[in-house]
């Protein structure tokens, strides 16, 4: 059965036939969910949500008012053709927010596990968002973008397509993210900078004084010992190679955009 019987469907609400929806999730006031769109077990749906065709939610999703998930992309590009929306497990989407599909036939924009988006967003199509993101109020992911696990994207930013955020990475509020940003560091100024160690979200994250002690020793190589990108990043495997500062280095070596410096 395409809606389970302990679903709780508004009664303004309108639900394709086709649309699958999970157990004891609920569906608010007027809300509309195309057709080919499944969506998992305990989700609430606050009123006004739009979830367009070849969506996918898991379960435990929290989605808040006047949000759109699986918009056609904002590409010239696109064909109008079928391309997918995946999201996972236990995230919340607050108001205001909208999540494209992606451009190619068949490709997707894809959002892990217990991630938290605030208001008045966008992500755009063909983007990767990892498990335990926050994105603030009014930020805005262009397309192609991946942010990795835990990074903190505060209010007010735009990240520009292509660009890459790593694991616990912070960026301050207003930030131009224009370049990659390399995984563990905060980051600030018009146009991203370094700044230091993302020292609370390392210790909320469990990294003990040893794991840290060696990222800040790798932000030191990095950043303010003067040496050529390849140089530093051969100082951090020969020096400290943990395993946190060897996924900072492939995470820079494979970086196509250029990683931000000082």
């Amino acid at each position: 059965m395409p809606i389970d019987p302990s679903a709780v469907i508004a009664p303004t609400a309108r639900v394709h036939p086709d649309a699958r929806i999970g157990p004891q999730t609920v569906v608010g006031e007027f809300c509309v969910i195309e057709s080919e769109v499944e969506i998992g077990a305990f989700c609430r749906l606050e009123p006004y949500v739009y979830v367009k065709r070849w969506t996918t939610l898991g379960d435990r999703n929290e989605i808040s008012a006047a949000t759109v998930l699986g918009t056609d992309p904002l590409d010239k590009a696109f064909t109008g053709e079928r391309s997918y929306l995946r999201i996972g497990h236990c995230n919340k989407i607050r108001e205001h927010y909208t999540i494209s599909r992606g451009t190619q036939p068949e490709s997707a924009t894809e959002i892990g596990d217990g991630n938290y988006i605030m208001t008045s967003g966008h992500i755009a199509h063909n983007c990767r968002i990892g498990n335990e993101v926050v994105i603030c109020s009014c930020s805005l992911v262009a397309g192609y973008v991946e942010i990795e696990d835990l990074a903190f994207v505060s209010g007010g930013i735009g990240i520009h397509q292509y660009s890459k955020i790593g694991r616990l990475a912070m960026i301050a509020g207003g930030t131009r993210v224009n370049r990659d940003v390399p995984p563990f560091f905060m980051y600030s100024g018009l146009y991203v900078q370094p700044v230091g160690l993302n020292l609370i979200g390392l210790k909320r994250a469990g990294l003990d004084e040893e794991a840290i002690a060696a990222l800040k020793k790798a932000y030191q190589i990095l950043f303010r010992s003067g040496l050529k990108l390849e140089a530093a990043l051969q100082r951090i495997e020969t020096e400290i190679p943990t395993g946190h500062t060897l996924h900072l280095v492939r995470f820079i070596r494979s970086s196509k955009r250029g990683i931000c410096r000082e």
